[in-house]
């Protein structure tokens, strides 16, 4: 059988040339211009040819192609399916030559917005409407690749597009990996081998590594915005409700502004000691499923941060029943009758009433005065008066007195439940911020009066949560029990407190669990339906959504004071520190709450004082890099008394303590069960 000498074939979607070796009609083989042989099929040839040489023919062709006129082709082009050797005919002339052909063929292959291909080299033309649509998109292809180009270069530049400046905290939380932005940021980290992060503060897009992680946290999980507004001011004055007879304190940092306890001591007819708790009272306000509640609900918790604070209620709330010196404010108390003693509680009373607050002490300015030393003394009011106690704390002191009296028995009295003393000498420490400076002081959670406050808060809680265990009406409990902490409906106990119950209803503005234990308790003692049943779906996804929102708050918490920590460090220009090793290869600062790993630490004892060299401290990352020097000096090489199951817990820096309790309770919790409650600016409210 005859054949031409050359073929055109298509293999694997591109055009080739060969010299036919042999033709069986169905298959030939074919010898590419390098000397390779190939077996194809028939149906691949789309030309047979035998000039130019197969060397030639596709160069020459796609120059050929360069001065085709698309548009000029495709009206000339039949409507319906054609063949390129029929359209070669009719552009080129009656016998077009090979390279024309195949020019012609390479232009339609390379248009498929114009021709439509339809399979061994015959096409169709895209109607008009179809062909405007598709040029159309074409264009914006192309003006979005120039776009993304443009701004993909100006960030390796160091410039700023708006357009990113517009997406650039969108673009790190929650982004449309389609988006140009997206895009343009992806090329020009891979360019700049950088992260997003470093490359949007770089450029300006983010003013600073604090507002990175502080605007970040808010955009998802405020999207809305920080400030709660457009709701009703409360109206009620609750002066309906009976005024307590008593004088009531409370013991807070200095900087505290949402104050929920307050204590007082006072004689009952018979001249018994009674001990009060008193709790603000939001939930007699705020119903169940209205538009506050919901957005209470929404946000779960106030977030604490070192030197700020997003909160929980809109600050008229706060403000309408912060137990404020010199107000009359609505209270739900619990009342605890005391022995003869002075040391055993023998009843309690849970009232709903007002009550007036005679004086908010702050613990900051009182820790050196009224000490464990002091409140033991036979003569402490004679000895404060030496020493000249303020005066708006000395009318206080008698009932500060009986409280220590009765923290010492309860903390006993725990203490043999949970069959071990509960840790000591647990250091805290306040962050004081002032613009981009920070101030860190370190405080001690086992000062009388952190301890007092503590141990009257684990009462309330535990009281109450018998309460309602009594009345069978629900309520959200944590219990612990070998080791593991965990939140119910129902009661379990606390080993770590010591106690058979215990549940979170002392802070609730600022926590949504409180805020719900205390209107289950407010409607038992109003003889009124309870919002909540048993069997109410509706509070077991409140558990589970409360400790998602809790822990992502702690975590945003502990981020926030590594970068202060860090921010200290910057600021004190130290190159050698001070760290305490906790265990292995993990250290903490001595004067600052940052946790951090060295290689190669020499196996030390948990406590021990060591030095360390800064080498670099990363503002994004959270992190530092330090090398160990050596034992501290003999002046500062006393070993510090280390919680290993807390540290342990505090070990990634990242998350905070999930399983703590309340601040106030922060010297009765265990190892495994910390707390840190904000005094505004410290560590924070906990987890």
């Amino acid at each position: 059988m005859s054949v031409n000498q050359n073929v055109l074939f298509e293999e694997d979607g591109a055009f080739k040339v060969g010299t036919i070796m042999s033709d069986a009609g169905t298959s030939l083989q074919v010898e590419h211009a390098s000397g390779r042989r190939v077996k194809i099929k028939g149906a691949q040839v789309v030309l047979r040819f035998d000039r130019p040489a197969v060397g030639e023919l596709m160069s020459a062709a796609q120059k050929a192609a360069e001065e085709i006129d698309l548009d000029f082709l495709w009206e000339c082009a039949p409507q319906d399916e054609f063949s390129f050797t029929d359209l070669a005919h009719e552009y080129f002339g009656a016998a077009p030559r090979a390279e024309q052909s195949t020019a012609l063929l390479l232009k339609l292959h390379s248009a498929p917005v114009y021709f439509h291909r339809k399979g061994r080299g015959r096409y169709r033309p895209a109607a008009p409407d179809i062909l405007k649509a598709a040029l159309a998109a074409v264009e914006r292809k192309r003006l979005q690749e120039q776009q993304l180009e443009s701004d993909s270069q100006a960030l390796i530049a160091g410039q700023l597009p708006a357009s990113i400046a517009r997406q650039a905290i969108t673009l790190l939380v929650r982004p449309d990996k389609q988006s140009l932005e997206f895009r343009s940021l992806e090329r020009a980290c891979i360019a700049t081998q950088s992260s997003p992060e470093r490359l949007l503060l770089k450029v300006g897009a983010i003013a600073s590594p604090r507002e990175l992680h502080r605007t970040r946290f808010v955009f998802e999980y405020f999207p809305a915005g920080e400030q709660l507004a457009g709701f009703d001011l409360l109206t009620d004055s609750f002066e309906r409700l009976p005024l307590a007879q008593v004088e009531t304190f409370s013991i807070d940092d200095s900087t505290t502004t949402e104050i929920d306890d307050c204590l007082s001591v006072s004689r009952t007819a018979d001249g018994r000691l009674r001990v009060g708790v008193h709790i603000a009272a939001p939930g007699l306000a705020l119903r169940h499923g209205d538009a506050l509640d919901l957005a209470a609900r929404e946000r779960m918790s106030t977030v604490y941060m070192p030197g700020e604070k997003i909160t929980m209620l809109p600050d008229s709330v706060v403000q309408r029943f912060s137990l404020d010196q010199g107000r009359e404010v609505a209270a739900l108390s619990l009342y605890a009758e005391l022995d003869t003693s002075g040391e055993t509680v023998i009843r309690c009373e849970s009232k709903i009433e007002r009550i007036r607050v005679a004086a908010n002490l702050r613990h900051d300015r009182l820790d050196d005065q009224i000490t464990e030393a002091i409140l033991n003394a036979s003569d402490a009011e004679a000895e404060l008066a030496a020493r000249g106690l303020d005066l708006t704390v000395a009318p206080f002191f008698p009932a500060i007195r009986q409280l220590w009296r009765l923290t010492l028995a309860r903390t006993a009295l725990r203490e043999r439940v949970r069959g071990k003393p509960e840790p000591k000498f647990r250091s805290d420490f306040n962050f004081y911020i002032d613009g981009e400076s920070v101030r860190i002081v370190q405080r001690r959670r086992d000062a009388p009066l952190d301890r007092i406050v503590a141990e009257m808060m684990i009462l309330v809680n535990s009281e109450w949560g018998k309460l309602l265990a009594d009345a069978k009406v629900p309520g959200i409990y944590r219990s612990q029990q070998a080791g593991r902490v965990r939140t119910s409906t129902y009661p379990l106990p606390h080993q770590g407190l010591g106690v058979a119950q215990y549940m979170w209803s002392s802070s609730p503005l600022r926590r949504y669990v409180d805020l719900v234990n205390q209107r289950q308790i407010i409607a038992l003692l109003q003889n009124e339906k309870p919002p909540f049943d048993g069997k109410d779906a509706e509070l077991f996804g409140l558990m589970s959504a409360f400790d998602a929102r809790y822990t992502a708050y702690a975590d945003f918490q502990t981020r926030m004071e590594r970068y202060w920590c860090l921010r200290w460090l910057e600021q004190t220009q130290a190159t050698q520190v001070t760290a305490v090793v906790v265990r292995e290869d993990l250290l903490r600062l001595a004067d600052a709450p940052f946790y951090f790993r060295i290689a190669q630490l020499p196996e030390l004892a948990a406590g021990r004082r060591v030095t360390v060299e800064v080498q670099e401290r990363d503002l994004v990352s959270l992190d530092l890099r330090a090398r160990y020097l050596g034992l501290a000096s003999a002046s500062d090489s006393r070993p510090e008394e280390i919680d290993e199951l807390l540290d342990a817990q505090l070990e990634s820096a990242q998350t905070a303590l999930a399983s703590a309790e309340t601040a106030d309770e922060i010297t009765a919790e265990t190892a495994s069960e910390t707390a840190v409650e904000p005094a505004a600016g410290s560590v924070g409210d906990p987890p």
